[in-house]
């Protein structure tokens, strides 16, 4: 133990060395990971290793290999760069190595997710008794939500699918945008309905659903036990669904579970300026939402919020002679699909303390302005931009697929700044999303004369 503390400073020399590159750092990794082979590979030796000098061969191997996604001008997949508080919060939690399974095992990571688990509600105008289970990204957090209302629509219906399974249950709709995220038709095939049980509801031009064709697929088939999906933030235009007049529909032809997948877009709850967007999201049953998303807290880490708390319990949580403290007041676990469970709350605790509510607005607003910036210089430049910039996300043309393709790997070659690429309503477009706390409009300018000079350099 006497070489932990020598040992925890290089490691923090290391992170600070790097996260302090990343203002100027090429976006972009240097090599790929089979040029990275030679870095990791080799014969595993036979001897102990010093852990510095582990540490050390670590930080080398993995330098040319690291993408900056963390940094400025990182606008690809929504990925947010993880705040200072949240960041070392999360040093502090490796270090504490608490299993946030239950309220025994650790009742520090238990408070943490108490407290920053209100904190959020409040922030999303959620309903303030709902529970909230801290979870690793939406993939898991839209899997806990419909585990919720599958079990609540069967139970419903005289059926218990946690005992006897799904085979011989009565039929259980899932109705959901042909826009809709793939990681739900992903969370049905984990569940056991699989993803050809989607009825699927057009959406607007925006990408929105169409409550009127809501209605109509509706109507197709007898009232009976539905879940029904529905999205605030398009993964490529950031349009939300009209939740109000969605759960009004629904819940008028009878019994619907509601879930709304925010992976990003629920953050606009935060703020006055985007709240209209998701009137009436208090209405519906669960919620799924990413942290290191727009919140800006380190990876792995999301949230899935449920209006019946007895009902998210019983559908995740399970009990063994063993478990010292299982099977009582429900604890961190028993709202999620894991049990060893590392203690993402601290960070996420740390991250609100540091933005505070006024934060939280501030960080949502201006990444959408600048999202805005950005459309508005592209467009002026002369390029096509395909949505209305509702939030944080900007889709680009410029011409041809092939053209626009040819555009985005010189851009993310270059190294300047870094955006993926999409397919939206048949045609290929540069993916803009804005979501890091450390973004200016000092980098929204430098990003946006390189995507010109690239996009002048691949025409010509």
């Amino acid at each position: 133990m006497d070489d932990l503390m020598p040992l925890l400073q290089r490691a923090v020399e290391h992170a600070v060395a790097y996260r302090t590159s990343l203002p100027e750092r090429r976006v972009r990794a240097e090599l790929d990971v089979d040029a990275l082979a030679a870095a990791f590979d080799g014969p595993l030796q036979a001897q102990a290793l010093p852990p510095g000098e582990v540490l050390d061969q670590l930080a080398a191997a993995a330098e040319p290999g690291l993408v900056a996604t963390a940094g400025p001008r990182f606008f690809g997949f929504v990925i947010g760069g993880a705040l200072p508080a949240a960041t070392a919060a999360d040093v502090l939690a490796s270090g504490w190595d608490q299993v946030a399974f239950n309220n025994v095992a650790s009742p520090a990571g238990a408070a943490a997710e108490r407290a920053a688990g209100t904190w959020l509600k409040l922030l999303l105008g959620l309903p303030d008794l709902a529970s909230v289970g801290f979870v690793t990204g939406a993939q898991a957090a839209n899997t806990v939500g419909l585990a919720a209302g599958r079990h609540h629509q069967l139970g419903a219906a005289g059926w218990d699918v946690e005992r006897r399974g799904l085979a011989g249950a009565p039929r259980l709709r899932v109705i959901a945008s042909e826009e809709r995220h793939a990681t739900v038709d992903r969370s049905l095939r984990l569940l056991g309905l699989g993803s050809d049980v989607v009825e699927p509801v057009r959406a607007d031009a925006g990408g929105a659903m169409d409550v009127d064709d809501l209605a109509r697929v509706l109507a197709a088939a007898e009232p009976g036990p539905t879940l029904l999906c529905l999205q605030a933030g398009n993964v490529n235009t950031g349009a939300c669904d009209d939740v109000r007049r969605a759960v009004q529909v629904a819940r008028r032809h009878g019994p619907a579970w509601v879930h709304v997948d925010g992976a990003f877009g629920l953050w606009a709850a935060a703020s006055p300026r985007t709240r209209h967007l998701l009137d009436g999201l208090e209405l519906a049953d669960s919620w799924g939402c990413d942290g290191h998303k727009w919140l800006n807290v380190p990876y792995d880490s999301a949230f899935a919020f449920c209006a019946h708390p007895d009902v998210h319990v019983a559908a995740m949580s399970y009990t063994a002679s063993y478990l010292t403290g299982s099977g009582g007041a429900p604890g961190p676990a028993d709202l999620t699909a894991e049990s060893s469970r590392r203690a993402r709350g601290f960070a996420v605790w740390a991250a609100l303390k540091e933005l505070g509510r006024d934060g939280v607005t501030d960080l949502v607003d201006r990444t959408c302005a600048l999202a805005r910036r950005f459309a508005d210089a592209l467009r002026e430049a002369g390029f096509e931009i395909a949505n209305d910039v509702v939030l944080n996300q900007v889709l680009v043309a410029f011409g041809s697929d092939q053209h626009t393709d040819a555009v985005v790997e010189a851009v993310q070659r270059d190294g300047t700044c870094w955006m993926g690429a999409t397919t939206w309503r048949g045609r290929r477009y540069m993916r803009i999303s804005v979501s890091n706390h450390a973004t200016s409009e000092a980098d929204v300018d430098r990003s946006v004369a390189a995507i010109i000079r690239l996009a002048q350099e691949v025409s010509a």
